[in-house]
């Protein structure tokens, strides 16, 4: 049965969920990056992408990602169309995965950044990376490049970061350092293995 000892993990964009997630993989706990399979996904489905958007989102046959991500934060129906394509495909995906973690025994992270949006993963405990939301656009601004009314965009097409803390099981805080992020993250895992 799938997602028998998993725990979500999920955030807001630009929160720190794959440093979080990284540093968790250190302590040895096994991790489903939703990213990386979202990634593999898109890579896979060129074609569909262009016969739904255009050519021009295509570059050498792969999907041309900061083109792609300019339309889909733009355009709430451009990126349902999307979502509709892919979702099913990664859901599908990270359970598969998830039967060979729980076949294994003992936690494991889900890392969903859209954990809260889609609803879709029958998972009870919940890991929620925090940064205050000004501190999100600011690393979205440097990490992306991004103009602020880009930035405010992508943050503006997700549950908002305090909305996601509420429903958390645990909430590890990083919106400080990298320093204080390790302390959080060995805290939580702690926490997680004493409640097993």
């Amino acid at each position: 049965m799938a997602y028998k000892h998993a725990i979500a993990l999920t955030g807001g964009i630009a929160s720190g969920k794959s440093t979080a997630c990284n540093l968790l993989k250190l302590y040895g706990l096994r991790i489903i990056d939703a990213d990386a399979i979202a990634r593999e996904m898109l890579d896979r489905e060129a074609e569909a992408v262009a016969e739904l958007f255009g050519p021009q989102f295509l570059q050498e046959g792969r999907v041309d990602r900061k083109a792609l991500g300019a339309l889909i934060f733009s355009d709430a129906t451009a990126r349902k169309r999307l979502e509709a394509l892919l979702h099913p495909k990664i859901r599908q995906e990270i359970e598969r995965q998830s039967e060979i973690q729980d076949a294994l025994g003992g936690p494991y992270i889900v890392d969903i950044p859209l954990f809260f949006e889609t609803g879709s993963y029958p998972i009870d405990k919940v890991v929620v990376v925090y940064a205050p939301r000004e501190v999100q656009k600011e690393r979205l601004i440097k990490r992306e490049g991004l103009s602020e009314a880009e930035a405010e965009a992508r943050l503006d097409a997700q549950i908002d970061i305090e909305e996601k803390k509420k429903r958390a099981t645990w909430v590890v805080d990083n919106s400080k350092n990298l320093k204080h992020l390790q302390k959080e993250t060995e805290r939580l895992f702690e926490e997680i293995t004493q409640s097993r």
